[in-house]
C-alpha cells in the first residue's frame, strides 16, 4: 500500500463507544508461550492460545476475560513464558514483580485471579510490562541486556529504567516519568 492509504480493518468496534483495543500480541513459539491479561483491579490470568480461534480481518473478536465490576476493564494483554516475570505499577507509583510461573493457566472466558490487593488503597493498575527472570538477567552482560525490557504501548519512554521509576502520570497515556 502507499503512503497515505488506511489500511485493512482489523477488528469491528462497537458504536457505543465502550469498546477499544488495548493490545495485541505476535505468537512465535506455540509450544511455550501463553497469553496474559491484566486487569485495572489487579486481576490477571494466563490462557493457552490454543483456546482463541482464528479470526478474519474487521471480525469482532474472541472474549478472552470475564469483566466485572470486581476485575475493571482489561490493561494490558502479553505474550508470556515461564522464564518471564512481570512488573505491574500502580497508577500511585507502586511498583511490584512476579513470576508469570505462578500464575496458573486457566480458561479464555473466566475472571482470573487477584495478582495484586489494590482495594484498601481505592486504586488501579497503570501499566504492566514483561521483563527477563533474575537469573537470565545475571547471565547477560549490562551492554547485551540493555533494551530487553518490553514496556507498555503506552509509554513514552521504552529505555527507561522501571525498577527506578518514582510516579506514574494519572493522565490517559499512563506515561512512566524518571
Amino acid at each position: 500500500m502507499g503512503r497515505t492509504a488506511t489500511g485493512v480493518r482489523g477488528v469491528t468496534l462497537d458504536n457505543d463507544g465502550q469498546d477499544e483495543v488495548v493490545g495485541m500480541i505476535c505468537i512465535k513459539d506455540l509450544e511455550t508461550e501463553s497469553v496474559m491479561v491484566v486487569s485495572e483491579q489487579g486481576y490477571g490470568k494466563r490462557s493457552e492460545i490454543e483456546d482463541y480461534r482464528k479470526t478474519n480481518r474487521g471480525g469482532k473478536g474472541v472474549k478472552t476475560i470475564n469483566i466485572t465490576e470486581k476485575t475493571g476493564k482489561l490493561v494490558t494483554i502479553k505474550s508470556v513464558t515461564d522464564e518471564n516475570n512481570l512488573m505491574i505499577i500502580n497508577k500511585s507509583g507502586i511498583t511490584i514483580r512476579l513470576k508469570v510461573e505462578d500464575v496458573r493457566i486457566m480458561g479464555r472466558a473466566t475472571q482470573g485471579v487477584r495478582l495484586i490487593n489494590l482495594e484498601k488503597r481505592n486504586d488501579q493498575i497503570g501499566s504492566v510490562c514483561k521483563v527477563m527472570t533474575e537469573s537470565l538477567e545475571d547471565e547477560i552482560p549490562a551492554e547485551e541486556a540493555e533494551g530487553t525490557i518490553v514496556s507498555d504501548q503506552n509509554a513514552d519512554f521504552p529505555d527507561a529504567d522501571i525498577e527506578n521509576s518514582v510516579d506514574v502520570n494519572e493522565n490517559e497515556n499512563n506515561k512512566i516519568e524518571e
